[in-house]
């Protein structure tokens, strides 16, 4: 089959969270399972040189924007066997950061448009378009609008994954006419309009012919109030049209055999675990010991992450229990500056790094005893699989794709690889930790969380395999 990945961000060239590391290892699981796959995404002046410098030119499409006639450039790599597009514009993507822009709506409309715009010029004719968050999700309504009327495109089946519904890409109704040549009879409850705006994430959902997310149990919260955010009623309606379909980590790139950001590289051997936690310790100036707990944090400083049951906790946890925190990540300014402050309150129990580093966040996954994600909510995290995957036994609350990849430790049978808690509750959240370090102190049962963690697969695989499924089915209702 051909299938066609279209999204904002893409590991390794341009990643601000956990969907540019799906676009950049689901396609190769399906490239390994027959399946000719490739990605196009925008080519972003903040990329680094050492991809940018690869590109090769490949042509130029004008590009629709309502009334406007942009340039749509194409450059292009084979990157690890999986061939990769950049739709180049200076005007919309030659700029520092990727979201948050005064003209958004603008910059993802002639994207929308682009991708659908390039495929004659690169020759490829897609059996399933696959596209990622709202930054895409107008595709399947450009396609129906805009281009069923031409053969070239007639075959052409779309999926679209919410990889994080809070965000759905708002935008007056003007865009609508002014940015995509669509009619206003779109700007219905029935179509695109969502609380007086035009919602991009909702023409992913009701123009798309299969909709899947990022776990099973985000699949049905994402059906609720609390976590729909005003969708839910429309999710409930698609029925088997929506699927939640658990991430994968990209495991050859996460290897803590191979990874040279380690001091030591490993396979499930626990002292060598310590002699990375000893070298993060003396990284981040902390006091060295192998005896001593470190509970970390690798995560963006928002709320949604939890933080708010962190903070609540912190003093009375450093300040009674014997332990070490390390937290890395950068987000609200409220949240950089609380824990930049507490550091001064517990000099010898926390390290508060707020900045981003790749190189970092491995050391910490393979250094760290506990990992903790107390999320309010997360569609799927891939956190806790780097977790897991470098041995450091995470410390969840019970959402989304955490309740379906960590599964609480039963000291009687030996089973699950983790601790959980399941109500959004500081006192849980500090119960759950002192569980987790009350069996850190006796051998018998951390050598078992070890084995389970270093046991578990955390690959795409299985996961390919449910994607193959639905795009095979949806070609099937093509054929006939």
């Amino acid at each position: 089959m051909k299938v066609l990945f279209a999204a904002a961000e893409v590991a390794p060239f341009i990643k601000t969270g956990g969907l540019a590391d799906v676009i950049g290892a689901l396609p190769k699981a399906l490239r390994q399972a027959g399946h000719d796959v490739r990605v196009v995404l925008p080519k972003y002046r903040d990329m680094s040189a050492a991809y940018s410098d690869l590109l090769k030119h490949w042509g130029a499409v004008e590009v629709p924007v309502g009334w406007r006639r942009q340039y749509g450039g194409i450059e292009h790599l084979l990157w690890e066997e999986i061939p990769v597009y950049f739709i180049d514009n200076e005007y919309y993507f030659g700029r520092d950061g990727v979201y948050g822009h005064w003209d958004d709506g603008e910059r993802f409309a002639f994207l929308n448009r682009a991708v659908l715009e390039i495929l004659p010029a690169i020759e490829f004719a897609p059996d399933i378009l696959h596209c990622h968050d709202w930054h895409t999700a107008m595709i399947p309504l450009l396609l129906k609008e805009h281009f069923s009327h031409d053969p070239y495109y007639a075959g052409i089946r779309t999926v679209f994954t919410i990889h994080n519904l809070l965000y759905q890409g708002l935008f007056p109704s003007e865009v609508l006419g002014d940015l995509l040549s669509l009619p206003h009879t779109y700007y219905t409850p029935d179509a695109v309009e969502y609380n007086g705006a035009v919602s991009f994430m909702k023409a992913g959902l009701v123009f798309s012919n299969h909709v899947t997310t990022v776990s099973p149990t985000y699949a049905e919260e994402i059906k609720t109030p609390y976590y729909g955010y005003g969708m839910d009623g429309l999710l409930r309606s698609l029925g088997d049209r929506l699927s939640g379909i658990v991430n994968g980590v990209d495991t050859d790139l996460y290897n803590p055999a191979t990874d040279k950001a380690l001091v030591v590289t490993y396979k499930s051997s626990r002292l060598k675990k310590q002699e990375n936690k000893i070298a993060l310790q003396e990284e981040l100036g902390l006091p060295i010991s192998s005896s001593i707990p470190l509970v970390a944090m690798v995560t963006r400083l928002v709320e949604p992450k939890g933080l708010d049951l962190v903070i609540r906790i912190l003093d009375e946890w450093l300040q009674s229990d014997e332990v070490q925190f390390v937290i890395l990540g950068t987000g609200d300014r409220a949240y950089e500056d609380w824990f930049r402050e507490a550091v001064y309150r517990h000099p010898e129990k926390l390290s508060a790094q707020i900045k981003f580093s790749d190189a970092l966040s491995r050391r910490i996954y393979a250094g760290s005893d506990l990992f903790l994600m107390p999320s309010k909510f997360e569609p799927c995290g891939i956190s806790q699989l780097l977790a897991l995957r470098y041995g450091s036994i995470p410390v969840v609350r019970e959402t989304g794709g955490l309740n379906d990849t960590v599964k609480s430790y039963n000291e009687k049978t030996g089973e699950g690889n983790g601790f959980t808690f399941t109500n959004f509750n500081a006192h849980d959240l500090l119960h759950t930790l002192r569980r987790g370090i009350k069996y850190y102190h006796q051998p018998e049962h951390w050598k078992q969380l070890m084995r389970n963690a270093f046991a578990g697969d955390y690959s795409w695989g299985a996961s390919a395999k449910r994607y193959i499924d639905i795009y095979e089915r949806l070609d099937a209702q093509t054929s006939s």
